[in-house]
């Protein structure tokens, strides 16, 4: 509940700093030099991207927060003993040695989302984001298909 409070509190602040950044843009788009006109408009260009990047990153935040429930709802979540540091992580040895069954699976079953989901959680136990989001952008698209 923590991360979604947070979420949504940053993007009010974004969406604050969009609406306060867009009069000033405007203004200096108004003026005529070609200096304020090239600043005013990298100035409404470049929220527009950060916009565009926060919704696809919310947007799949949804989608896999989506496939999570569903997954745990059936029985799926991997449930592997693992050994936890203090602060409530994974132990990466522990993560490391569970991870062959769940890329397995994937080479078994490859257009399962919930292997690939199964998958991304392991990666994410590893420590490994990068292939984690990857897993789980598979197993999104996996689902949409079959959904």
């Amino acid at each position: 509940m923590g991360v979604r409070i947070g979420v949504a509190l940053m993007a009010a602040v974004f969406a604050l700093y969009i609406w306060l950044l867009g009069g000033r843009a405007v203004a200096l788009v108004a003026t005529g030099d070609a200096v304020a006109v090239v600043m005013g408009t990298a100035m409404i260009v470049f929220p527009v991207v950060g916009a565009w990047a926060l919704g696809r990153e919310l947007w799949f935040g949804w989608r896999a927060d989506r496939l999570a429930r569903r997954l745990e709802a059936e029985g799926g979540l991997p449930d592997d003993d693992v050994a936890l540091t203090p602060s409530g992580r994974v132990v990466r040895s522990d993560a490391d040695a569970a991870f062959p069954a769940y890329r397995s699976a994937v080479e078994t079953e490859p257009d399962s989302w919930r292997a690939w989901f199964r998958l991304s959680v392991a990666y994410d136990a590893a420590g490994d984001r990068r292939r984690a989001r990857a897993a789980a952008r598979t197993a999104i698209r996996l689902e949409r298909r079959t959904a």
